[in-house]
C-alpha cells in the first residue's frame, strides 16, 4: 500500500511528537496497511524485523503460559508502538502481540527505524516516555487482574479500547473478551449484560457500542484513571480529556 500522508502519520501520538520536517523524512519508509483482527504483529521467541505505529484499532499484548493458557497483559493503540525490543536492543520478544480490533498501522522495517532512530533525538525520546506509560499499564493491569471484580476490569478495558478507536462502535468476540479478562465466556456474558441493563453499552452480534461514556467511567476501577493519566502526562502533555 502507499505511504501514509503527514495528516495520517500524525494519529500516531508518537509520530506526531516529532517535528514536522523530521515526521516528512521519515514518511517515504512508513508502508501504511490494513492491521487484522488475529494478525500477529510480534511472534513469541523471534527476531523483530519491523515495528509498528497504530492509527486505529487495538493490538494486544499476551504473556503465554507453558499449559497454552494466556493472559493479556497491555493493550497498543494510536499512542504507542509494537516493536519496542528493536528500541530496546533486545531484538527478541517473551511476549506475543496479536490484533484484536482491526484498524491501519505504518510498518517500519528494523533496520530503517533504527537508521531513523540514530539521527532523530526527538524520536528516542517520545519512544522513552512512551516505554514508561507502557510499564504504567503493565504493573497496573496486573494488579488490577487480580484484585479488582470482573465488571470494574472490564469496563476499564472497553474504556482503553473506546480511547483508541474511531467511533462508538468496535467489533469484539466473548472469545476475545474472555481472552482479556481471563474469565470464561460465560461470565463474559454475564458481565456485558450487566452493563447492557444498566444502559452503559449495546453489544449485539459482536459488536460493542459505547453508549454512556461518563457510566462506563464510573463502573470502572481507578486503574482507568490511573493507565491514562500517566499516558495524559508523558505523550499527551497539551491534551484536555472530554
Amino acid at each position: 500500500m502507499p505511504g501514509a500522508s503527514l495528516r495520517a502519520a500524525q494519529d500516531n501520538l508518537i509520530l506526531g511528537s516529532l517535528p514536522k520536517a523530521v515526521l516528512q523524512a521519515i514518511l517515504p519508509d512508513l508502508d501504511l496497511r490494513p492491521l487484522k483482527v488475529r494478525q500477529v504483529l510480534q511472534p513469541p521467541d523471534e527476531k523483530v524485523t519491523e515495528v509498528v505505529f497504530p492509527l486505529d484499532g487495538v493490538a494486544s499484548m499476551v504473556s503465554l503460559g507453558d499449559t497454552g493458557n494466556s493472559v493479556e497483559v497491555a493493550t497498543i493503540g494510536c499512542e504507542g508502538m509494537v516493536g519496542l525490543p528493536v528500541f530496546l536492543g533486545g531484538l527478541k520478544a517473551a511476549v506475543e502481540i496479536f490484533v484484536q480490533v482491526p484498524g491501519e498501522g505504518l510498518h517500519l522495517s528494523a533496520e530503517a527505524f533504527q537508521h531513523h532512530l540514530d539521527r532523530v533525538p526527538t524520536l528516542t525520546q517520545s519512544l522513552l516516555r512512551y516505554t514508561q506509560a507502557l510499564l504504567t499499564q503493565v504493573a497496573q493491569c496486573s494488579a488490577c487482574n487480580c484484585y479488582h471484580p470482573v465488571e470494574a476490569r472490564c469496563a476499564r478495558w472497553l474504556l482503553q479500547t473506546h480511547d483508541r478507536v474511531k467511533g462508538n462502535e468496535f467489533p469484539l468476540t466473548h472469545e476475545f473478551l474472555s481472552l482479556m479478562l481471563g474469565v470464561r465466556r460465560a461470565t463474559v456474558t454475564d458481565t456485558a449484560g450487566a452493563l447492557q441493563k444498566r444502559g452503559l453499552i449495546r453489544y449485539h452480534r459482536g459488536v460493542i457500542t459505547i453508549v454512556n461514556r461518563k457510566g462506563l467511567e464510573s463502573a470502572a476501577c481507578d486503574c482507568y484513571g490511573l493507565i491514562s493519566k500517566e499516558y495524559d502526562r508523558l505523550l499527551r502533555p497539551t491534551r484536555k480529556r472530554t
